[in-house]
């Protein structure tokens, strides 16, 4: 049966699952010409990758029922008439008082089945369904002023691994598939966000005073210098998510948030990495996140700077990015 577009339907075999997906010749990206057929296919080509980034962690969808052209839509709660095989989990939003039933990927076929449903982009929290309250990731977000270079981007991106291996941490860079850098960290899910951000913001300060010229942690954007790059330490608190490894991001040039080696940084740039240019990277190198679960790092050591220099967060705070 023909969809609104006149291209018919085609069936997917994912894994033990068929996912239909309608319209699949609907351009999503007019830049590249690139459909919704493109995007299903982008996603199985870095399948182990996007599951890994997604597996077991609520995630909120941003969705583009017409294609780029058409606006994004912000979707926490998981559609009605979804499959009965869509994994989900519910959460509790105080500030409104209700409850959301989110996607929480378990295989490939529910992040096609979400393709299928217009998402381009993937946003995970930090936690996982076991415990949402208790994050076991650290997301150490680089996230460049309006007059921010690259390269400074690239430089603080030397300190920030300086200080992780000092620390004894492993830190797993990416590109944000923007003009920053995002850097996880797999952490012991015994903390709540209150106490991750009080340990993200002593990491920040750090790097701040190892590189006063190029970094800033002031929370509010007027009391930041446009050239500088802000560490985002709020991007640990509840309910706060950027796109995961592997995901398109919702802009013309299709660029994708990759994982990359820290000796690749110097020479790489966020717009290297396309829905074109990413898989046959990926086929090449697989997934450079691979071994994250196995690298997990106690925060004890950032609690003890945090105390130290006497940092507390407002749980209310982080609104204004």
């Amino acid at each position: 049966m023909a969809g609104k577009s006149g291209s018919p339907a085609v069936e997917v075999a994912v894994g033990d699952f068929t996912v239909r997906v309608s319209n699949p010749d609907r351009v999503y990206f007019p830049a590249t010409g690139a459909t919704k057929l493109d995007l299903v296919q982008y996603y199985l080509s870095v399948g182990d990758g996007i599951v890994n980034a997604l597996r077991e962690r609520p995630c909120m969808l941003h969705r583009f029922p017409k294609g780029l052209p058409g606006g994004k839509v912000h979707q926490k709660r998981v559609p009605a008439g979804a499959p009965e095989w869509i994994p989900t989990v519910q959460l509790y939003f105080p500030r409104y008082g209700r409850t959301a039933d989110e996607l929480c990927v378990e295989k490939l076929a529910d992040v096609i089945w979400a393709v299928q449903m217009s998402t381009v982009e993937f946003h995970p929290w930090n936690s996982r369904r076991a415990d949402t309250e208790m994050p076991d990731e650290w997301r150490i977000d680089l996230d460049p002023m309006p007059d921010c270079p690259w390269s400074r981007v690239q430089r603080v991106a030397g300190v920030v691994h300086e200080v992780l291996d000092e620390l004894g941490a492993v830190g797993w860079p990416k590109t944000s598939g923007g003009k920053g850098l995002h850097v996880y960290v797999r952490t012991v899910p015994e903390l709540g966000f209150q106490d991750v951000r009080r340990a993200a913001l002593a990491f920040a300060r750090e790097v701040e005073r190892r590189a006063p010229k190029d970094v800033t942690t002031a929370w509010w954007r007027k009391d930041r210098d446009p050239a500088q790059l802000f560490v985002d330490y709020n991007q640990n608190a509840r309910d706060h998510t950027i796109a995961a490894a592997y995901s398109v991001r919702g802009v013309p040039e299709a660029t994708v948030s990759t994982p990359i080696r820290w000796d690749e940084i110097p020479d790489v740039h966020p717009n290297d990495f396309t829905m074109a240019t990413v898989p046959p990277r990926y086929a090449d190198l697989g997934d450079l996140h691979a071994g994250i679960d196995d690298a997990v790092f106690d925060l004890a050591p950032l609690l003890e700077w945090a105390d130290r220099d006497k940092i507390t967060v407002d749980l209310d705070e982080g609104s204004e990015d």
